[in-house]
């Protein structure tokens, strides 16, 4: 035969109170920092997932763009014949004075 006593009873039904409200203030306590988190973050200024997601698919087309450029440069580069070297021409001044001198 089981007894009750009403000492352990009123402990238990004590404890189980106790353990609900310490899960309820956790849970306040969680809150309360996910707000103060949130609100410093927008204090941040930081830029959302979308806007780092463009500039990132701009800044790899550009770096594309510039190895394209960088490969046609270098075909011309090595298209382009190298110019014969002429004799420097004497100006017309110094024509004239070495023919008035002779």
């Amino acid at each position: 035969m089981q007894t009750r006593n009403p000492l352990l009873n009123d402990f238990a039904d004590l404890m189980t109170d106790a353990f609900g409200a310490a899960q309820a203030v956790g849970e306040e306590a969680q809150a309360v920092f996910r707000a103060q988190a949130d609100r410093l973050v927008a204090d941040m200024d930081l830029v959302s997932r979308e806007e780092y997601d463009a500039v990132k698919a701009s800044l790899a087309e550009a770096h594309d763009q510039i190895a394209a450029l960088e490969a046609r440069l270098e075909k011309l580069e090595k298209a382009k014949k190298p110019a014969t070297p002429r004799k420097p021409r004497a100006s017309k001044a110094k024509t004239a004075a070495t023919k008035s001198t002779d």
